[in-house]
């Protein structure tokens, strides 16, 4: 009966796709976060459900979709760049039949971010899009902290919609995820069109960003921990009673203590001492072994080139005799440890060069989302209002993701890509109005005093024609 469902519902996006061709990109959007192939049993698991929506979705826009106002910017060719780049370290890379099977899905996303900023041209579509990712995200995560709230998780014991520790689904990367997209959840409840500010919308967000921070609590994820960390201090630039709000949320953690099991307490504690968990020591061992490969290769040993490395550390062990405790140091040796950092995934994997431009990539985003958002602050116009805050939002999900891939192998997380795609767009409808504004006071300059004042002069900020409309 489920596999019915996603076949029926997929189908009938497809079909109304036919008159509103952006639909089929919300779609891919849709089954590449929530996996649906793999959440069935049946019929869906063996239709290539994810291959049909890509290629409706590329198919829509290209021969289907309007193109005016289209744009190729730099940090687009960042995206090709770093695509070209790993096809050609795929091609040379330490461990081919690895590095492939890496490449299969990796491409898809980098792709599916260079063409999205195409399709998002006006701010329906830039909403629909962040709204869909919001809300597939949401279908994870509110069965995740239903689960944490009634007493169900624990470390790789929490289970989702599949019983699969890779992709979004990984413990870690759902609460990094979850994390950062709560700025962005919240902007729905005072500047969403699609759901008009209601106190049912209200209560929805607040619920579900309740749900988001119970993820790091669930999954027990030392890195959601940090991510909420990071959150807190990044609101603190916009809202207008610091010392209250720091109160309050001293105050909410101290009264979530109680509740928190034993078990979330000691893997928490492993953060300020990492010497102290194999898994951060290993982390260690392997962040030393990979400076040392890029030394010897510094153009990278292509996906998945982790599995050559081989190390030996010391990892304290405890044991226990009654009431004594002791600490003893044995030597491990380890090998085929994966980077556990997005920094030393690209290092080792694409090498100085593919981590450059990740980078690039990165900081540009951080850039063009606090210029956007000091362009447009304070804005009156209903209709320009929400661009600086979206800026906002999308900056303070780019800073949580890059401090959570900082001990997360996630540079290619698909989510953030689309992330990244939502930016670029952003940046591209601003650059849209402003043009239309130049040509405005172009044409206006042009007429006679009498027609200036008399002659109500329409431009289609959008990227139409006057007077075209534009529909999401």
């Amino acid at each position: 009966m489920l596999d019915l469902v996603f076949i029926a519902f997929i189908f009938y996006i497809l079909l109304l796709g036919l008159r509103r061709p952006f639909l089929w990109v919300l779609l891919y959007v849709y089954i590449d976060i929530i996996a649906p192939q793999r959440i069935g049993y049946t019929i869906v698991t063996e239709l290539q459900i994810s291959l049909v929506a890509f290629a409706a979705a590329f198919g829509g826009w290209l021969f289907l979709d309007n193109k005016d106002g289209l744009r190729f910017t730099l940090r687009q060719g960042l995206i090709l760049a770093l695509l070209l780049y790993c096809w050609w370290t795929t091609g040379n890379a330490d461990f081919p039949e690895s590095a492939v099977t890496k490449w299969d899905w990796v491409w898809k996303a980098l792709l599916f971010a260079l063409f999205l900023p195409f399709t998002i041209t006006n701010r329906a579509r830039i909403e629909g899009l962040a709204l869909v990712l919001v809300l597939s995200i949401a279908t994870i995560v509110i069965g995740t902290g239903m689960k944490t709230v009634l007493g169900g998780g624990g470390y790789e014991n929490l289970k989702f919609f599949v019983n699969d520790n890779s992709g979004i689904y990984e413990s870690s990367t759902l609460a990094t995820v979850a994390i950062a997209l709560v700025p962005l959840i919240a902007w729905f409840t005072r500047y969403g069109t699609i759901f008009r500010p209601h106190w049912m919308v209200t209560a929805f967000a607040v619920a579900l960003i309740f749900a988001c921070l119970m993820v790091p609590i669930g999954t027990e994820a030392r890195t959601g921990l940090v991510c909420i960390a990071v959150l807190a201090v990044l609101m603190l630039r916009y809202v207008k009673h610091r010392i209250l709000f720091m109160a309050a949320g001293a105050a909410l953690g101290m009264a979530a203590l109680p509740f928190l099991p034993q078990s979330y307490y000691e893997r928490m504690s492993t953060i300020a001492q990492p010497g102290g968990d194999e898994s951060a020591s290993t982390r260690m061992a392997v962040w030393r072994w990979t400076i040392e490969y890029a030394s010897r290769n510094p153009t990278g040993g292509g996906f998945d080139a982790y599995r050559g490395n081989k190390f030996t550390y010391e990892m304290p062990v405890t044991e226990e005799d009654g009431s004594t405790k002791t600490i003893e140091y044995r030597e491990v040796t380890d090998e085929g440890r994966a980077y556990h950092s997005a920094i030393f995934e690209l290092l080792g994997e694409q090498g100085y060069p593919g981590l450059t431009i990740w980078l690039l990539l990165q900081g540009l985003g951080i850039w063009q989302m606090e210029m956007v958002r000091r362009s447009w602050k304070g804005k009156e116009p209903e209709d320009e209002a929400w661009i600086s805050p979206m800026a906002s939002c999308l900056q303070m999900a780019s800073i949580i993701y890059i401090v959570g891939a900082l001990f997360q192998g996630i540079a290619y997380q698909p989510v953030m890509l689309m992330i990244i795609g939502i930016q670029i767009g952003l940046v591209n409808y601003t650059k849209r109005i402003e043009s239309a504004r130049l040509a405005l006071a172009r044409s206006t300059r042009k007429l006679p005093a009498e027609a200036r004042s008399s002659t109500p002069v329409d431009v289609d900020v959008n990227g139409g024609r006057a007077g075209d409309a534009v529909t999401a």
